[in-house]
Parts: C-alpha cells; structure tokens; sequence
C-alpha cells in the first residue's frame, strides 16, 4: 500500500492524502483582491487530487504585500474572492489552506517575473510606486533596496493585530488549514534572523528574544484559529550563510511553537546569506526530518520533489507528515492522480477513478478503447520517439 495516498487527520480535519500544493506567488493580484485567474489556477489542483491546497502568501496588511501583484486579506471586502477557492476545493475532495504573511524588508519591490528587485521609473511609468518598508532593524536586504524603519512598541502591535484579524478573515473565508510565514527573509524571519535583528531589545539579541514576537504571533492566531483546525509554520530551517539561523535554532523554535498550538512545521530554507548548504533533489527534507524527530512536531518536507517514488520514500521513511510540491505541481496539476497510478495505489480497472468524474468517465472509456487497439505503433513517416499515448 502507498503510504502517501493513506489519509492524514490534524486536529479535526482529515486530508484524502499527503500530497500539499506548496504555496507560491502568482504576483497576479490588484489591490490584494482574488482575480479569475487564481480561481482558475488553484481549481487545477483541486482537480489534480492534491490532499492540501495552500494559497499563496497573502498579505496582512498593504505594507506587508512583496509587490503590488500580492494577495491580501486586510479588508473583509477580500474575503468572497479567497472564498469562492476554498469552496471550490472543498467541493472536490480537496483541503483548503491559506499562508499569510508579511514581507518585511523584502516588500515594496517588483513582481518576480518583472525583475525581483526594488521598484524603479519603468514600474512608477505604469503606476506601481514603491511604498515605505518595516523590518526589525534599519538594515536594508541588500545594496541598492530600500531603507526600513526598525519597528517600534506600536509598530510591532499592529504587526500582531493585522496577522489575527487575517487570520479571523481567513476563517470565515473557509479555510480549513492556515499557514504563518516565517521564513526566506521576509519579517517575522528577519526578526528570528541573527543576521537581520540586531536590536537591543526584548525583541533582539539573544535566541529567546529574537523569537519572542513571532511565537506572541503564533501564539494570538492560535487563540482565534479554532480548536479543531491545524495551524502550520512555514520556517526557513536554515538562513542561507550557515552563520546565520541553524537547523539546531529551528528544532528549540518548533518546540515553542508547539508548545502554544502550532501542528506543522512546512519546513524551507534560505532567506539571509549566499547558501551554504547542498541544494540537489530533495534538499530540504533532511530539515524537516530532523524538525520532526527532534521536536516531536508534525512537518512538510518542500524542494526538488519531482518524482512519485521520491515523494512516497518521504513519508514512508517518516522523515515527513507532508509533501509539498511547487514547480513540479506548475509543471503537472494532476501529479497525485498520475503518481497514484504510478505507484500502483489504484487498481488498473479503477485508473480514473479518484479523477473528477467529468474527465475520469471520459478516460475510463478511452482506456477501454486503447486496451481493444493494443499498444500505439506510429505509421511509416511518422516521428517515431519512442513515446506511446
């Protein structure tokens, strides 16, 4: 039996399977509201047979967006958009999940595919003018960004305030699992960060403090997220310079976040520093391996999972609770339902049968058709690549 399509149950709520669309920005937003394009986009994988559906970073308030293509959930008129996705998953076998975040130092600047860096006079031509940026120090992420304002008492307040009243947002939005952002150097990261916080504070210098306002955070969300819903961390397990935040840090940090109600740790890396570490197939599942033998907390192990087999060897092998895919789910909505049949989780006479039946009662009957054909042999003339239908 495959270990990968077993149900997970956190908390209340039971996922069909371990496979998670991992969270990933679409810069595609106007104003922080949903357009037709995300409904379409995340309806793929709720067709795809994914267990969990995790909405991008979506941000806390309009400061904390990355760029002006950022969804948002600072005004309850947001909310119908981000609901009309989590019905739709629903309906179709599919838990809906949401990560909400804020960016940091690494807001105000331009959409990925527009350049990744600080907003410049092409963006201000079209409108998108950059905005003033927070972070727990005045240290910019790098030459040529923006200044930040170190935060102040009522500055980190509000911070606070803005990720519970996102988080009541996303409740009565539908959502069923939700996601803090913690990591690749956008704020609450900058505040874990040795590299990043050198505030003089309660709130920098020492491991306890520089942890002390995201677990407050963790903390006020889990008093408003109900009891019998999963709440997760997205945690960078490591900074990119190996001097920086360590896998050592984020056990100590998962036992704290534990301790107030977090469920899972959704386990990245990277943020601050040139990285250090090895980056091939499957790089940060030893992250959330460790996180979840040493503190006995649930994880989801992300990056350069490309392969059915691969995916099953996570969860078989309890390095993880969770897979998440990224660029290969972009690549492949329906990876789970096409690594269930490669797994051999379903029986041959049952291929199509986990797919929605609008497309698995048109497949069943082309499989019946190509059984009676026999395999495809391409006519003289023909490209003839060696692949069969």
């Amino acid at each position: 039996m495959s270990k990968i399509f077993e149900p997970l149950t956190l908390r209340g709520v039971t996922l069909r399977n371990r496979y998670a669309l991992s969270p990933m920005c679409q810069y595609t937003a106007k104003d922080g509201y949903v357009s037709d394009y995300h409904t379409i986009h995340y309806g793929r994988f709720a067709l795809g047979g994914f267990g969990l559906l995790m909405v991008e970073a979506t941000a806390v308030s309009p400061e904390g967006r990355i760029s002006h293509g950022d969804l948002g959930l600072w005004d309850d008129a947001q909310i119908p958009g981000l609901a009309r996705i989590a019905a739709f998953a629903k309906a179709y076998g599919a838990t809906p999940g949401i990560q909400i975040g804020h960016a940091g130092p690494k807001a105000s600047i331009q959409r990925a595919f527009e350049g990744n860096g600080p907003l410049n006079e092409v963006d201000a031509a079209r409108g998108e003018h950059a905005w003033p940026v927070v972070s727990p120090s005045a240290r910019p992420v790098t030459d040529g960004w923006l200044l930040p304002t170190a935060l102040d008492a009522n500055g980190i307040a509000k911070v606070r305030a803005d990720f519970v009243a996102s988080a009541r947002r996303a409740l009565q939005a539908g959502f069923d699992v939700l996601e803090l952002h913690y990591a690749h150097g956008f704020l609450l990261n900058a505040f874990l960060s040795p590299l990043t916080n050198d505030r003089s504070d309660e709130y920098g210098g020492s491991f306890e403090n520089r942890i002390r306002l995201p677990l407050q955070i963790a903390r006020a969300v889990r008093e408003v997220w109900p009891q019998d819903k999963p709440l997760f961390v997205r945690l960078s397990a490591v900074d990119g310079s190996g001097s920086g935040w360590t896998i050592a840090d984020s056990v100590a940090f998962a036992e704290a976040l534990k301790a107030v109600g977090v469920d899972v740790i959704d386990c990245s890396s990277g943020g601050f520093g040139v990285y250090d570490y090895p980056n091939g197939y499957g790089f940060q599942v030893p992250f959330a391996a460790q996180i979840r033998r040493e503190a006995n907390i649930g994880t989801m192990a992300v990056g350069l999972i490309v392969d059915p087999w691969q995916a099953e060897s996570v969860i078989a092998s309890g390095q993880a609770d969770l897979v998440a895919l990224g660029h290969a789910a972009l690549r492949d909505p329906h990876f789970p339902l096409h690594a269930q049949q490669t797994l051999g989780a379903v029986s041959p006479d049952a291929a199509y049968a986990s797919w929605n039946v609008q497309a698995g009662w048109w497949l069943d009957q082309r499989a019946s058709k190509l059984v009676q054909l026999g395999p495809w042999a391409p006519t003289e003339g023909a490209a003839a690549d060696g692949r069969k239908d």
